[in-house]
């Protein structure tokens, strides 16, 4: 079978829509559930593409293709991505492909991910490179392509605010194991380093993120470089200016607000 393009998303300006799944250690386990699917169904019949997190910040949740199954939720080929760490067993990294596969979901972001002291780690022997110290994204997309050949659509994170020529090395090398779409770290301005990217891989479908909370201390915790707190921020006309600057882009919407945002941003990319 023909796999989707990951151009479709700008040509058809379709958003990519962050979905958190509940926490393990929730309280209100059924009313995150009812929550989650009502949102992921939102994205769906939107025509956009959901995005299922692993484990985000190192917190334990449960596994986007887990609730997919436990909810009967529909799966299109291009409307769900699910992100994929290195901190699992191998056990449950293969459980994770292999159901991936059994609903039909392509679309992988695959990223080194979030550690804690809760998570496992994948190994090197586990996924058949015993001479390294640790496991990758890097490694982790050539153990898919290897193991789950022609099955998935692979895409990696760009970090603009790690040091640059380790992390265009590090693409470089992301590129090579078999990548084939990039997500880049929320941005809340113009770029040089993602303009550096576009330029340098000009034939790679780029996804910027978006981040539509006001809360600049979240981005800040999120991505581990201190944004600015003495500005307001509005998230809306942050992704207007975003779309203009990045025509050629996707657009990934990371906590977006479903009752205050969300109707609004078809009126956004036009």
């Amino acid at each position: 079978m023909v796999k989707h393009d990951p151009h479709y998303y700008v040509k058809n300006k379709r958003y990519h829509v962050e979905v958190l799944p509940p926490k393990q250690d929730t309280a209100k386990l059924l009313a995150d559930l009812d929550l989650f699917k009502e949102k992921y169904l939102r994205v769906i019949q939107s025509g956009y593409c959901v995005c299922i997190t692993d484990n985000a910040m190192g917190l334990m949740a449960f596994q986007g293709h887990e609730i997919i199954e436990e909810l009967n939720l529909p799966v299109h080929r291009d409307q769900v991505m699910i992100h994929l760490n290195t901190f699992h067993t191998k056990c449950d990294l293969d459980n994770i492909l292999t159901s991936c596969k059994n609903l039909g979901i392509e679309s992988l972001l695959i990223i080194t991910g979030d550690g804690s002291d809760r998570l496992p780690k994948l190994q090197p022997s586990d996924i058949g490179e015993p001479d390294l110290e640790s496991v990758t994204s890097v490694e982790l997309l050539r153990y898919i392509g290897r193991n789950y050949p022609d099955t998935f659509v692979l895409g990696v994170a760009f970090n603009p605010y790690e040091p640059v020529e380790h992390e265009f090395a590090k693409m470089k090398r992301k590129i090579e194991a078999g990548a084939s779409f990039v997500v880049t770290q929320p941005i809340i301005e113009r770029n040089v380093q993602v303009d550096r990217l576009l330029s340098e891989h000009p034939s790679i479908p780029v996804t910027v993120e978006a981040w539509m909370s006001k809360k600049l201390s979240l981005l800040s915790e999120a991505i581990g470089y201190e944004i600015p707190q003495d500005v307001e921020y509005d998230p809306m006309a942050t992704l207007s200016m975003l779309h203009q600057i990045y025509p050629q882009c996707g657009v990934y919407l990371s906590l977006v607000g479903f009752k205050t945002q969300f109707d609004l941003v078809k009126d956004v990319w036009i």
